[in-house]
């Protein structure tokens, strides 16, 4: 009977299956493509931050006029309270860089700045004194409030994808502040002044 000369190493050269190196390539291009991808997110998650940073910076210079605009003396101090809240959006945007980082920077928001030429287009049309323009002014602002809502939401759970915890928690504070002020927003629309607009 003829004896089994091959040795180990032959075995190995001509059995794919129980190469290493094979098996290690595919291991590292597993975790080169996981890195990869977590890049790619958290690019996507900076970009986001700059997008809506730009849509604060913008709002501050919306909502005075909206402000002044306002018939009603409740209506002008949501708009004053949320001009407040947004300053410290900005800088609460700032921290969440830091943390991160980056460097704080803008990106011109498409999205926001349309949302504001709506309202002033509003402000425009509408005429001044009534509840009617305020009825218009609430529209335009839960808008805003709704864009903002969505922005923050994705945000929130970008963060929490990418472990950055400390991100999330910052970013959760302005999202929840974001729905409460879309709730004053829509109080004030149905305990007076959408009832005061239909009788204009």
């Amino acid at each position: 009977m003829a004896k089994n000369t091959r040795t180990p190493v032959d075995m190995l050269s001509k059995n794919p299956a129980l190469k290493t190196n094979g098996g290690s390539s595919k291991k590292s291009s597993a975790i080169t493509s996981t890195v990869d991808e977590a890049g790619l997110l958290k690019n996507l998650f900076i970009d986001e931050l700059k997008d809506i940073y730009w849509a604060e910076k913008h709002l501050t210079k919306a909502l005075p006029k909206m402000r002044k605009a306002a018939t009603s003396k409740e209506l002008a101090n949501a708009f004053e309270t949320h001009l407040t809240q947004t300053n410290e959006q900005l800088a609460r945007l700032e921290q969440v860089f830091e943390l991160i980082g980056e460097k704080a920077k803008a990106i011109k928001c498409e999205g926001m700045e349309g949302l504001v030429m709506e309202g002033q287009k509003v402000m425009d049309d509408t005429p001044q004194g009534t509840a009617v323009r305020d009825a218009g002014l609430i529209i335009s602002g839960q808008k805003i409030e709704h864009y903002e809502i969505a922005a923050y939401g994705s945000l929130v759970q970008l963060a929490k994808t990418l472990n950055l915890n400390d991100a999330a928690n910052l970013l959760q504070v302005t999202l929840e502040e974001e729905k409460e002020a879309d709730n004053i927003l829509t109080q004030l629309a149905t305990s007076s002044i959408n009832i005061t607009a239909a009788q204009e």
